[in-house]
């Protein structure tokens, strides 16, 4: 009876540490350079599991969601546009941290197709020795410099993880919060649960391997002439739209279309994440 019992402790402790956590971040941006006034917030996940973590929007999943079942029948269920425009996200990728090789992939749509790069550039903590409580954590304070922005990361090890929001990882601790020097841009841990696995994430067109470099013109590609992007993709020319809902359409009304859909992209995102 007692082998017995220290076996299903065993067992116990084994499904527990296969569950993933979830960790809900609130993400607060200033996306638009020209109008720092207009702060965007909205719910984050960073789901972690013993081989691997995934960050990524709330309203992102629940829009790819509904995208999917539009997909699956035939566009027959059709878009309800306000409720797309409520799951509206500034976070339009998601990014995977391999816990065995220590790395990172950082994939997002461009045009039809999903672009995915390994990030090559370490994060390099400068870690001090000033501590505080946020929360019911105790947190010590860590700076790096990354994409061009200068970041304050407070981390506790009160939590068995070494990971955070977005690409943040390698110290040793999870983060808790972390902002950057102009306040553009902040992440704050706001509670966290067990789920039981990582969810089915919809993948929409082609998933393209690049460097993160090519990543970077290919997007710069898209932002300067996005029907001329859109025909050369696999798999269509430019004469279809991803969004365009089906239809005959004049190809030179699309291509109006989508240059002032790509100019008002650009200038909600002027000021990206990621400044180099």
């Amino acid at each position: 009876m007692k082998k017995l019992g220290i076996l299903a402790i065993a067992l116990l402790a084994q499904v527990s540490f296969a569950q993933t956590n979830r960790f809900v971040y609130q993400v607060t941006s200033k996306p638009d350079i020209t109008n720092k006034n207009d702060i965007k917030t909205e719910n984050a996940y960073l789901d972690i599991s013993a081989e691997k973590s995934m960050f990524y929007s709330e309203n992102r999943i629940k829009r790819d969601s509904v995208m999917q079942a539009n997909r699956q029948s035939g566009g027959a269920r059709g878009f309800n546009r306000e409720q797309m425009d409520g799951l509206r996200t500034n976070i339009n990728y998601s990014i995977e941290k391999n816990k065995k090789d220590q790395k990172t992939f950082y994939k997002e749509r461009i045009g039809r197709d999903q672009y995915s790069y390994e990030e090559d550039r370490p994060l390099n903590w400068k870690i001090l020795s000033e501590t505080t409580k946020i929360g019911d954590y105790k947190v010590q304070k860590a700076e790096t410099d990354f994409g061009g922005r200068k970041w304050t990361a407070w981390f506790t090890t009160d939590l068995p993880y070494q990971d955070g929001p977005y690409k943040f990882n390698g110290l040793p601790g999870l983060v808790v919060k972390a902002e950057d020097s102009t306040g553009d841009y902040s992440f704050d841990l706001m509670k966290n649960y067990k789920i039981s696995d990582f969810p089915e994430m919809a993948t929409f067109g082609n998933v393209i391997k690049v460097k993160r470099t090519d990543y970077v013109k290919q997007q710069e590609k898209f932002k300067a002439d996005p029907m001329s992007f859109l025909g050369s993709q696999r798999g269509g020319g430019g004469n279809s739209s991803p969004r365009s809902g089906g239809g005959n359409q004049n190809p030179a009304d699309m291509r109006k279309r989508m240059e002032e859909r790509a100019k008002e992209e650009a200038k909600r995102n002027s000021n990206p994440i990621e400044l180099k």
